[in-house]
Formats: structure tokens, sequence, C-alpha cells
């Protein structure tokens, strides 16, 4: 058996198997027993999506489709400047909460 794809996850593996399987080609998803030592993170690199040898070339074809029609990704640092923004608006919405019910006393 050969990795055909590597994924970031084990619903993102079982998705490409999806494809893969509805074109007639077997699989094997790796990674189960990992992820619940790692968590939903893709285990390091062992989350894969496995084919015969023989099934192996057309499997490729099919990911590389799969990949091409994948949307982008968005940035981590756009995320993480989200989450801030939205961290720095909760706080200030504490302070303010805080001082609307404690100022009154």
């Amino acid at each position: 058996m050969q990795i055909a794809y590597r994924a970031r996850d084990l619903a993102e593996a079982h998705i490409v198997a999806g494809l893969l399987q509805s074109r007639g080609i077997e699989t094997h998803v790796g990674g189960h027993y990992l992820q619940g030592a790692m968590g939903e993170i893709g285990a390091a690199g062992f989350t894969n999506v496995h084919v015969e040898d023989e099934d192996y070339p057309q499997a490729r074809t099919l990911v590389a489709e799969y990949e091409a029609a994948r949307p982008p990704e968005t940035e981590p640092a756009e995320e993480e400047d989200r989450a801030n923004r939205y961290a720095t608006w909760f706080l200030l919405f504490l302070a303010v909460l805080m001082v609307v019910l404690f100022g009154a006393l």
C-alpha cells in the first residue's frame, strides 16, 4: 500500500477516502487511534489515506483534482488577528460591565 493523501485531520482523510471509494478504489485511513492522544490536530502527519499499489496513479490523479477544487485556506495570521479583535472587544465589554455593576454600589 502507498500513501495517496496526507490529511490535516481525520475528517478530511475520510472525505478523500470516500471520494476515492466512490471511484472504485479501495482505501485505508490510518491514524484513528492517534486522534485520542493528539486531539483534532492531524497527529503529526499520521492521518493518511492509503491505497493499493496498482490504484496509486489513479488515486493521485483524483487527489490532485480534489486539491485543485478545494478553496484556499485562510491565512493563520488572519484568523489570529480576528481572535485578538474578539478578545479585545470581550475584555472591553467585561470592563464596562464591571464599572456599571460595581460603580453603582
